[in-house]
């Protein structure tokens, strides 16, 4: 006769399960699939330790095949659910474990502390009498809140699936369905905590704020202007994936393919933050489109990163005689006028030589003023780096597109590969990369920049 095992969960309490759980119980009762289904399973870092606390015993049995005839399938289909449901039950020990040391580590109860002394200063008469401290108490709060909502619903993901893990062990059959939904749950639980400890790395006074990013083709010809458009649609392709609200303010076409140049804002929480490590100069070797012989070209483009502030947060005074400011048309392919007046403006802070140019705007003004934002966003920047106490003790910061200034290199022959000269992360699914898949990189970075900070 057979024998119907039932595992023992070694995982913690059951609470309550959620409303989308009670109305799929009825499925439980319903007989399995004949047909063998897995899921899919989950990496995590190496530092993860699963827990081995308690034996696992084998998983739940499928009910007893109706006839012999069926019995081979449904043997098959019997031993692909209980390794498939024993791996589930894995991943929600770790993620439970995961969650508790994040709740832990992040010190939940300080954080609520926190937001009530925030509220009770934004409940002060006083309290809009300066705006820009009001400004950022408010931003303050809200991102104390945010988090404190993160930690949240991690501590419910986890329940709701370690309640499926229950669910299952209790019933004599296995749903496919409700383990597809627990596995689907688990995989969007471990991206949310992995971009939570990213942005636990996050510390910079500007990191919270949106991005600016510019893209100038360097060294190469035409190439390194198709490179150059090549980056400003990974750059957008990874914005989407964020839900990032984007928007390409500028674009110079370049004369047969490709962007001379390009400006794209971001706007979003931690934008910034994420992306100032892509500053630099980005190298691509390949078989040259433009080349009859389809020789190897090397080719350039650089990128420069600034936070997207807001007008109060902007206090930098430039006097106009640091200033050299010029005005030309904004032109477009082909040479055609975009507007028939010098519209374009191009700003240099002489003492730095830091150049920013806008072109955007249909008006002088606007154009003037945005450059001028820019202008004073990326001194705030440059000086934060450098820990100048004032704007005239920094010094120029250019991006030179050029030939040993590559903080990247993107190999597509003789073999493909994307290698970070810095951290060392590399990876050969350059499509990967090129459709916007940049955090693995972005992640690299973080880590080696707070590794040297703390050093």
């Amino acid at each position: 006769m057979e024998r119907h095992l039932r595992p023992v969960c070694s995982s913690t309490a059951i609470l309550c399960p959620s409303k989308s759980l009670i109305t799929k119980l009825p499925l439980l009762l319903q007989k399995p699939s004949s047909s063998p289904c897995r899921f899919s399973t989950y990496t995590y870092p190496s530092s993860t330790q699963l827990s081995t606390s308690h034996p696992l015993r084998p998983a739940v049995l499928l009910a007893k095949p109706e006839s012999q005839a069926s019995g081979g399938v449904n043997t098959d289909a019997r031993e692909w659910a209980m390794q498939d449901f024993y791996f589930l039950r894995k991943d929600v020990e770790t993620a439970a474990i995961r969650v508790k040391e994040i709740r832990n580590s992040a010190c939940l109860h300080k954080l609520e502390q926190e937001v009530a002394d925030l509220e009770l200063k934004a409940a002060d008469t006083a309290f809009w009498d300066d705006r820009a401290q009001a400004q950022e108490n408010l931003s303050a709060l809200t991102d104390v809140k945010d988090r404190i909502k993160l930690l949240n619903e991690f501590k419910s993901q986890v329940e709701d699936v370690e309640t499926i893990v229950k669910l299952t062990e209790e019933m004599d059959s296995i749903d496919h369905g409700l383990l597809e939904e627990a596995a689907s749950i688990i995989k969007e639980l471990n991206k949310g905590m992995d971009r939570f400890e990213l942005t636990q790395l996050l510390s910079g006074p500007y990191d919270k704020e949106g991005a600016v990013i510019f893209i100038t083709a360097g060294a190469g010809g035409t190439d390194a202007q198709d490179w150059a458009e090549m980056l400003l649609r990974m750059y957008v392709r990874w914005a989407e994936k964020q839900r990032y609200k984007t928007r390409v303010v500028e674009k110079s076409q370049g004369e047969e393919a490709g962007i001379k140049s390009a400006t794209i804002e971001v706007e979003g929480r931690y934008a910034y933050g994420y992306l100032s490590g892509e500053k630099g100069t980005h190298r691509i070797v390949r078989q040259s489109p433009f080349n009859a012989k389809g020789l190897r070209q090397t080719s350039f483009s650089g990128i420069d990163v600034m936070p997207l502030l807001p007008e109060e947060s902007l206090k930098v005074e430039l006097p106009e005689e640091d200033l050299d400011i010029s005005f030309s048309r904004a032109g477009g392919k082909g040479g055609q006028n975009v507007n028939k007046i010098e519209s374009a403006v191009r700003i240099t802070h002489i003492p730095t030589g830091v150049t920013v140019r806008c072109t955007e705007e249909r008006s002088q003004l606007a154009n003037k003023i945005k450059a001028l934002a820019r202008l004073k966003a990326k001194l705030l920047v440059i000086a934060e780096e450098q820990r100048a106490s004032e704007i005239k003790q920094i010094r120029g910061d250019v991006v030179k597109a050029e030939w040993g200034q590559q903080i990247r290199n993107y190999v597509f022959h003789p073999y493909k590969l994307v290698k970070d000269v810095r951290t060392g992360h590399e990876t050969s699914d350059i499509t990967s990369v090129m459709d916007g898949d940049l955090e693995p990189y972005i992640k690299a970075y973080l880590k080696y920049k707070y590794s040297m900070k703390v050093s």
